[in-house]
């Protein structure tokens, strides 16, 4: 079981390298203002987008398996095991609404500003800290 959990770490941090950087790319892409730029983000972006969403299916069935095996008749009375389901929930959801951004950029619908991606940016961030501290600490 080491080795499961050893690799849905692994998953883990390859996700949220792509969803950090991908809505990156996305605030560099709606300040572009030229044609090459245009089509070099959308490359990137698919690109990047196609590389993270293994990763995040890998995590999350890796994850299910753990819960299967041992998590969920240790855990499943805790809170924190219920509230780290939920953040994964919501970053799952993140990851689709990123996804189709990308559907967006691909199609030259994007109608926001830079600015606004760059708030999109920070969202994983805390999310990825209130997991760490429920799945290592324990809290309640």
């Amino acid at each position: 079981m080491l080795w499961v959990k050893a690799f849905h770490v692994v998953f883990m941090v390859t996700w949220f390298a792509g969803l950090f950087y991908l809505p990156r790319l996305f605030v560099y892409h709606a300040m572009s203002d030229d044609a090459a730029s245009n089509e070099r983000f959308k490359v990137m972006e698919r690109k990047l987008y196609r590389f993270t969403t293994p990763s995040m299916l890998l995590c999350i069935g890796l994850g299910i398996w753990m819960l299967v095996e041992y998590a969920w008749s240790a855990y499943s009375r805790s809170g924190w095991l219920h509230a780290k389901l939920l953040l994964v929930a919501l970053l799952v959801g993140y990851h689709l609404y990123c996804g189709r951004l990308v559907r967006e950029f691909q199609e030259d619908r994007n109608r926001r500003s830079h600015v606004f991606y760059r708030w999109i940016n920070e969202l994983p961030v805390p999310i990825l800290l209130l997991v760490v501290i429920l799945v290592i600490v324990k809290p309640f």
